[in-house]
């Protein structure tokens, strides 16, 4: 991903509210689409790390938050080395 440009998305939660984030960094792991994304552009934005659930072929992907502990920490630090590699060019 281009670490010049940020992309906005919109998850909509099982209620209907709409959330927007703005994409950091993007990755494949075993076939899975990771995010890690922020809740707005500032200094003080809060950070996750989503997954894309979808299944394959589906027109729209469907993102959840990693709350697996392990799993989140592993993805974590994949995109810690991704921003630091990106901070270095």
């Amino acid at each position: 991903m281009n670490t010049n440009e940020t992309k906005e998305i919109i998850v909509t939660d099982d209620l209907g509210n709409e959330e927007h984030f703005f994409v950091v960094e993007q990755t494949v792991i075993n076939g899975m689409t990771y995010l890690l994304v922020t809740d707005s552009e500032d200094d003080e934005a809060e950070a996750y790390i989503l997954k894309d659930t979808s299944a394959a072929g589906d027109e729209m992907a469907v993102y959840v938050e990693v709350e697996d502990e392990l799993e989140r920490e592993a993805i974590a630090g994949i995109f810690r080395q991704m921003i630091e590699d990106a901070e270095l060019r």
